[in-house]
């Protein structure tokens, strides 16, 4: 369902993705893990087609996505696809419930279905209170719980998230967790977890190790 086929990118003189190869199929789960620096957030990036690769191709159903110019990725982003970005990446200009229904409105949905939808999401999460809230009035905790929502409120056919629970205690990162879990499992979306966290990584069907750019190992959990 989603292919990467001998990826490579580099920054600078520094190389992320050494001819990286990767196949991720329908409902299944995968973490990627490695050490700080191995190549992990910026495969997920050109997965997700938020970076292109600069050889090498990422296929999501026939589909190549590193040939879609920027609008033709950033629709897949919003109708297919539901990103976790490591640093929440909210608006600060909007409450925790428009942060949510964003996805929703560009795909022009009603305004205020769009709104039910994400208070709905907030509350599964454990976040409901904050729904009127603004990114600057939520702590590290709550605002990574809003992006999760707004990652799942359209129901992706592929979630990527990027150290999920890295701003959450283990109690809330464990909520987190399971939501995305579930709510892969119920959907059959596949779920593509970026960690350093062996916690993390044991709920994964399989863990992909990158180190230095090339995968290194994988394991069936």
């Amino acid at each position: 369902m989603l292919e990467a086929r001998a990826l490579r990118k580099t920054f600078g003189r520094t190389v992320a993705l050494n001819e990286v190869s990767l196949t991720i199929g329908d409902g299944e789960i995968v973490a990627i893990t490695g050490p700080s620096g191995s190549g992990k957030s910026t495969l997920l990036h050109c997965l997700a087609g938020i970076v292109r690769p600069e050889s090498g191709e990422v296929v999501f159903d026939g589909r190549r996505v590193d040939a879609l110019d920027e609008a033709g990725r950033a629709r897949l982003r919003r109708e297919s696809f539901g990103v976790v970005f490591q640093s929440g990446r909210l608006v600060p200009e909007l409450t925790a419930a428009e942060n949510v229904s964003l996805p929703l409105l560009f795909g022009r949905h009603p305004r205020q279905e769009s709104l039910n939808t994400a208070r709905s999401w907030l509350e599964r999460l454990g976040v409901a209170g904050c729904a009127d809230h603004r990114p600057g009035e939520l702590s590290g905790g709550e605002a990574q719980r809003v992006a999760v929502a707004r990652a799942l409120v359209t129901g992706p056919r592929v979630v990527f998230a990027d150290e999920p629970t890295g701003a959450l205690d283990s109690l809330g990162g464990e909520r987190v967790l399971d939501e995305l879990v579930r709510t892969a499992r119920g959907s059959g979306a596949a779920l593509v977890l970026v960690t350093h966290d062996n916690r993390v990584a044991a709920y994964a069907d399989r863990e992909v190790v990158l180190r230095d750019g090339t995968v290194a190992a994988e394991v069936t959990t």
